[in-house]
């Protein structure tokens, strides 16, 4: 307060001081002049003393009093100084507390201001704005620093426009700059943030449109109208296809300048009435005038009101009803006629209208489905009957039916008395006169009988027959998706191609049902070794593996735990039983790159582990392409063998099924190929057939087989059946229904005789030419049998497709008779489908009486295996062809 105080009173004190000052001054000197004891020490020339005294004391006073006024003027400067300053610091900290960014200029452009949120903004510092900077400069350094795109001249015109310049920072905000001039010349120019508000702004419009094509795909007649002039503000795309106006038409005018008196009469009553009632909204029907008709509307009108609670708006919705009014009296008039009609349809029916999804009519049949009368069920909804979470699914079921307006059909579980059942329903869309969905009409087929014994062949299909483990089908399809999943990145897994050491000896010394007993047990025993990994089981004695992890180490390390676990042995019906496993191993992606190169290498493997020694392990290496070299060393071997007579054949007599071997007449045979090596000796069918398949040599080799079983079948005094397989490379290449014709004119041999059997893969490779071709060969009167059923893909819808006579049960369905249920389910399944489809049933592989007497008793037309007759050169079963044993044979004939 002192310092203020001074600083207020400073303009008095000041002078008043100087004049004390010199008022002290003068009489002083005066004394010391009049004291006679004051002797100056000198002159000045001749002066009088006392006068240059007065002289030198009136120029201290005069002196002083001139300090005294400096002293005041520079205090007030100081004052005016300070008070500028508050003002500049007031300024400056309120114009750097605001939300925006400011930015000033002088008349000459510089730039003389910037608070802190305009740096903070643009992201500069103090330090970037240089003394006498431009506001173009300033311009440019945004521009640099990529936070603006316009030039200069672009930024300033759009910035002194009411909407002022947008610009998209790096980091993805956007700011609105605007640009004031100010008297002085300067300008100031204000940068806010508008990120949240344009977000907004966009989310706005986007709703808007949003609610706009809602309202305008309502299926129901929208419109809104103020309720000042009643003037229409709003109509959608069914008030214009109702109206038969255009929408630019209708906005803008009021009821009168649109219909006619009578329909604007019933338009303002029912306004009137949506006004005048307490809830603000009036339901009504009237009749309107469109063109030259009436129609009958449903109509519910709602008035909108503002935030003060007064009516605003009037919005109507209203639906045409006339169609739906008469065809309700119509099906009420024919509702007993229909009743009398869908009853008889042996399916459940059940028709929903689709306005309100009432059912409005459902035949006896139905009430399985509804778990209720039919007369009870009329008149509700899906909700109303079903629990919660089914009537949610079909209700979205039948929403999509009438989306579609077409035929859906699907299967899914429904709950009935007697359970969950599955159901195949179809869902069709009855539109009325206008196109719009009127009823559902949906059917449902209990179809849970058929899906099981359906899933019981998909899984025999992808499945062993022994095992249960996945087959080769199986196995090459997870290596493939294993492939698909590890392509591209760093991850390896191993495959193992794993052999049962010793199984046919076990097989010679025990007994086939011990040995397959002991392949369940194997398959058991790698499942629990593979800890999660794919087992599959190849074929007879091989079992395929798939195992991920750093590899090689963590192949041969599950190899090695296999080979402990299979060691130890086997106690199967009382037998101590041992074997062990031999196992190649191939890595992915080091020695191949699709599932068929990782699979034939792990077998590479395999065969350079099993020439080393038995129960070794083998990791693929290139030089094992040797195994390679050796197939087309034994495929030119196979070519001279055809070429040269080595190959033979053998007969495998066919019987009818019954309960003892004596008792099963001998009704046919099937050819089959053998070859008797000059080097190697036998070759085995599994080796040389797969061999020929794959070169192309079966085609030659094929119509041998069959040129010869023809030729010896006819020569036989008994008119026996001779089935001959058919490869699906004959049906590729060449004319196999004219071989065919060529060879039974050749022979003599009666077309009924002959039975051709053939692999789905016939259908597979080109389904439309074989199924030609299938027909073309029944016109000759041969006979056609599906061969190795229930181990394919398809089989049952080629069933469906072409009239064979005959299927064939693979042997791996029959082996399993009497050891398990599933087994007996599949075969009894097969030989009823073939029955329902009016074919013969012959199962393959039968070697126990056991296996014989249920496929009788089961009512399987015939059988074939090793229990009834192996295959053997025709002469060993000359009594069965009707030859006497005495009689002079003519051996087999060969190739050549």
């Amino acid at each position: 307060m002192a310092d203020k105080n001074w600083q207020a009173g400073g303009k008095i004190l000041i002078p008043a001081w100087a004049v004390a000052c010199a008022a002290v001054a003068v009489p002083s000197a005066s004394a010391w002049a009049a004291s006679g004891d004051f002797a100056p020490p000198s002159y000045v020339g001749s002066a009088d003393p006392s006068m240059i005294w007065e002289l030198l004391i009136g120029g201290i006073v005069i002196a002083s009093f001139l300090a005294a006024i400096a002293l005041w003027v520079h205090s007030a400067l100081r004052k005016v100084k300070r008070a500028q300053l508050r003002r500049n610091a007031f300024v400056s900290s309120a114009l750097n507390n605001l939300s925006q960014g400011v930015m000033m200029t002088d008349a000459q452009n510089r730039v003389v201001f910037c608070n802190d949120r305009f740096l903070e903004i643009y992201g500069l510092t103090r330090a970037d704005i240089r003394k006498d900077m431009t506001g173009r400069d300033l311009i440019e350094l945004r521009r640099q620093r990529g936070q603006l795109t316009a030039s200069f001249e672009e930024f300033v015109r759009q910035a002194r426009q009411p909407d002022g310049h947008v610009a998209e920072l790096p980091n993805g905000r956007a700011v609105i700059a605007k640009l004031f001039q100010l008297p002085n010349g300067g300008t100031v120019g204000t940068h806010e943030d508008c990120s949240e508000q344009r977000k907004l702004s966009r989310q706005l419009a986007s709703t808007k449109q949003f609610l706009e094509s809602v309202l305008d795909n309502v299926p129901v007649c929208v419109a809104a109208k103020n309720i000042d002039d009643g003037r229409y503000i709003f109509a959608n795309r069914a008030f214009e296809r109702f109206s038969r106006f255009s929408r630019d038409h209708i906005i803008g005018k009021r009821a009168d300048e649109i219909f006619r008196p009578e329909t604007t009469a019933s338009i303002e009553s029912a306004d009137q009435a949506a006004l005048n009632s307490p809830e603000g909204q009036f339901r009504s029907e009237f009749a309107v005038e469109r063109g030259s008709e009436k129609r009958v509307l449903s109509s519910v009108r709602v008035v909108a009101r503002d935030d003060k609670n007064r009516p605003e708006f009037l919005i109507a919705l209203f639906d045409d009803v006339t169609d739906r009014r008469s065809l309700s009296k119509e099906l009420e008039n024919t509702k007993k006629f229909l009743e009398l009609v869908v009853d008889n349809i042996p399916v459940s029916l059940i028709v929903e209208r689709v306005s309100d999804g009432r059912y409005l009519l459902a035949n006896r049949s139905a009430e399985t489905i509804l778990n209720r009368r039919r007369e009870d069920a009329t008149g509700l909804t899906a909700a109303d009957i079903f629990n919660p979470r089914e009537a949610k699914l079909i209700i979205a079921r039948d929403e999509a039916a009438i989306r579609k307006r077409g035929l859906l059909t699907e299967e899914h579980p429904i709950s009935t008395k007697d359970g969950l059942r599955l159901f195949l329903t179809r869902r069709m869309t009855v539109l009325d006169d206008a196109g719009e969905p009127q009823y559902l009409i949906k059917t449902h087929e209990d179809v849970t009988d058929r899906r099981q014994t359906e899933s019981r062949m998909a899984h025999m299909a992808y499945h062993d027959g022994l095992t249960d483990l996945p087959n080769r089908a199986a196995f090459l399809q997870a290596l493939a998706q294993m492939i698909e999943a590890c392509a591209g990145t760093d991850e390896e897994f191993a495959v193992l191609s794993v052999d049962l050491d010793g199984l046919k000896e076990i097989n010679d010394v025990f007994g086939h049902a011990v040995g397959d007993k002991l392949l369940i047990e194997v398959a058991r025993r790698i499942q629990d070794s593979a800890r999660g990994g794919v087992v599959a089981r190849l074929s007879g004695d091989e079992f395929g593996m798939i195992i991920d992890g750093k590899q090689p180490v963590a192949g041969m390390l599950l190899a090695e735990q296999l080979a402990e676990a299979l060691s130890s042995e086997f106690l199967i019906d009382g037998k101590s039983v041992r074997t062990g496993c031999t196992t190649g191993i191939s890595i992915f992606p080091h020695n191949g790159a699709d599932a068929a190169s990782l699979l034939a290498n792990a077998g590479a493997a395999l065969f350079r582990a099993k020439a080393k020694s038995r129960g070794s392990i083998s990791i693929y290496e290139p030089e094992m392409d040797q195994q390679i070299r050796d197939r087309r060393v034994l495929h030119q071997d196979l070519s001279v063998a055809i070429r040269n007579g080595e190959l033979s054949l053998h007969y495998q007599p066919q019987a009818m099924a019954h309960q003892t071997v004596a008792g099963s007449k001998v009704i046919g045979f099937e050819a089959l190929a053998r070859w008797m090596h000059p080097v190697r000796g036998f070759v085995s069918p599994g080796d040389f057939i797969p061999l020929a398949e794959e070169s192309g040599l079966i085609v030659e080799m094929g119509e041998w087989i069959l040129r010869e079983a023809c030729r010896e079948a006819a020569s036989w005094p008994m008119p026996l059946q001779i089935a001959v397989n058919l490869s699906p490379a004959q049906f590729m290449h060449g004319d196999v229904v004219g071989l065919v014709h060529s060879i039974l004119l050749e022979t003599g041999l009666a077309p009924g005789r002959l039975e051709l059997e053939i692999t789905e893969g016939v259908l597979i490779e080109d389904f439309d030419r074989g199924l030609a071709l299938l027909r073309r060969l029944k016109t000759l009167g041969v006979r056609v049998s599906m061969d190795d059923f229930g181990s394919g893909y398809s089989s049952l819808s080629y069933l469906q497709a072409f009239p064979f006579d005959k299927i064939k049960i693979d042997r791996d369905f029959v082996i399993n008779l009497g050891r398990n249920p599933q087994s007996a389910s599949i075969v009894r399944a097969v030989i009823g489908l073939g029955h329902g489809l009016e074919m013969s049933i012959v199962a393959e592989g039968v070697e126990t009486q056991e296996q014989l007497a249920f496929l009788a008793d089961s009512g399987c037309d015939a059988v074939q295996g090793y229990f009834l007759g192996r295959p053997a050169p025709i002469g060993q079963y000359a009594a069965l062809v009707g030859r006497n044993l005495g009689d002079t044979m003519e051996p087999t004939r060969k190739t050549g």
